[in-house]
């Protein structure tokens, strides 16, 4: 069961990369994978409970802030299921 979904939304694959490293490191999440949006907006996601997604979300925003620009941060706690056809990627 997927209690929450993080997103971190980058401009540029550098801070992507970072975002995804401290993502990844911060706590017990599953690094989802990331989605490019155009305009060299990158947006990382991972899942998890609520506390440990909103952990690696805040690492992960800080990591990128340090190398480039954040679009925006975000956290659903217990999101829709049908939410998978929005994003388009494999979240269960």
């Amino acid at each position: 069961m997927m209690d929450a979904l993080g997103f971190v939304e980058v401009i540029g694959f550098v801070p992507a990369v970072e975002a995804a490293d401290a993502i990844s490191k911060a706590a017990n999440v599953v690094l989802v994978g990331k989605q490019g949006i155009g305009g060299g907006m990158v947006t990382v996601v991972c899942r998890g409970d609520v506390a440990a997604v909103k952990t690696a979300v805040d690492a992960g925003a800080a990591a990128a802030k340090r190398v480039g620009q954040i679009v925006a941060v975000h956290v659903i706690a217990r999101p829709n299921p049908g939410i998978t056809k929005l994003i388009k990627l494999k979240l269960e």
